[in-house]
């Protein structure tokens, strides 16, 4: 089994980057496979609803000059996925949201790929507004017959500089409790 999470966010070694670790460490201590795939601060374009990808169904966007073509397809191989953002007035990071548009799309038009598979929002919000962008990513796994997967609390941490989120206990016990309801689900929908 293997969970791939995406890492919305410019900042590296930022607070969403801090999260998805917490989560993609207690996945591996329960024998999950995990890729972290920096998409945050990558050029990326947007969809065009050119529609192309209902034309030709080949598992691609017929947008071949960035990186979300591979994202699409490590997203087809994934039996879960994590998509983490930072919270901009009160969304997802423009690489989230194209991510989403464009591989919702292709996903879609290619016969329901990601149906059945496992998906978890993880946000790192300064004060609020992170649950629209919780809701934002949750959106992609609902119309693509997933499997919404939460903790005990919204998968969301607090801080605002860098490293800040590694003091909101809450948080990454929330990360740690999710990764563990994910590991549980994987291994119930692979049996």
């Amino acid at each position: 089994m293997k969970v791939v999470a995406f890492n919305g966010s410019p900042r590296k070694e930022g607070n969403t980057s801090i999260l998805l670790s917490t989560v993609c460490d207690e996945l591996k201590k329960e024998g999950i496979e995990t890729e972290i795939i920096q998409i945050g601060g990558k050029q990326v374009h947007g969809c065009t609803a050119c529609m192309k990808c209902f034309e030709n169904q080949d598992n691609k966007c017929v947008i071949e000059n960035d990186f979300v073509n591979d994202c699409i397809q490590k997203m087809i191989e994934a039996d879960g996925i994590i998509i983490g953002t930072p919270t901009y007035f009160t969304d997802v990071s423009v690489e989230v949201k194209a991510l989403i548009d464009r591989a919702g799309f292709v996903c879609m038009a290619n016969g329901g790929k990601l149906t059945r598979k496992a998906g978890a929002a993880v946000v790192a919000v300064r004060r609020a507004g992170a649950t629209h962008a919780y809701d934002t990513i949750n959106h992609l796994f609902g119309i693509s017959g997933m499997f919404t997967v939460g903790s005990t609390y919204w998968n969301i941490g607090t801080g605002m500089q860098p490293g800040d989120v590694k003091n909101d206990t809450e948080g990454l016990d929330n990360m740690k409790n999710l990764a563990q309801n994910m590991a549980w689900l994987l291994k119930k929908i692979s049996t």
